[in-house]
């Protein structure tokens, strides 16, 4: 058994798609657009083999909150192949702004940076 994918809503599915491009060289299909669901729109982002995630947008959708201490799913962990990976794409966050943790090595052993998407998920880079 695998996790098939993995789906996020987002307020801006273009700005969303590029960060995904940019931070994971990720490829994506076609624009999915909703006959039966107004306004639904979506975009798989594959990286690799193995991970797929689904962004998904419609109209009406609500920010999450900075403290991130709501019900569900906290972050999305990503390995990234090395201590050098996770430096150079801390780099690159914050250069970009979204930089929430510099790199460091966790209480529980992950050398991690955490950087957010443009809807404010967090996500970590992990070695």
């Amino acid at each position: 058994m695998k996790v098939a994918h993995m789906a996020l809503w987002t307020r801006d599915l273009e700005q969303q798609a590029q960060f995904w491009l940019t931070f994971f060289d990720a490829k994506i299909n076609e624009k999915y657009c909703s006959k039966t669901n107004p306004g639904f729109e979506s975009y798989f982002v594959t990286i690799g083999e193995d991970i797929a995630i689904e962004l998904m947008t419609k109209p009406g959708l609500t920010q999450r909150t900075p403290d991130n201490n709501t019900s569900g799913w906290v972050h999305l962990a990503m390995s990234v192949g090395g201590r050098e990976n996770v430096d150079a794409m801390a780099t690159l966050a914050k250069e970009q702004g979204i930089l929430v943790s510099d790199p460091r090595t966790t209480g529980d052993g992950y050398y991690e940076a955490v950087i957010q998407d443009p809807d404010g998920n967090l996500i970590e880079i992990v070695a």
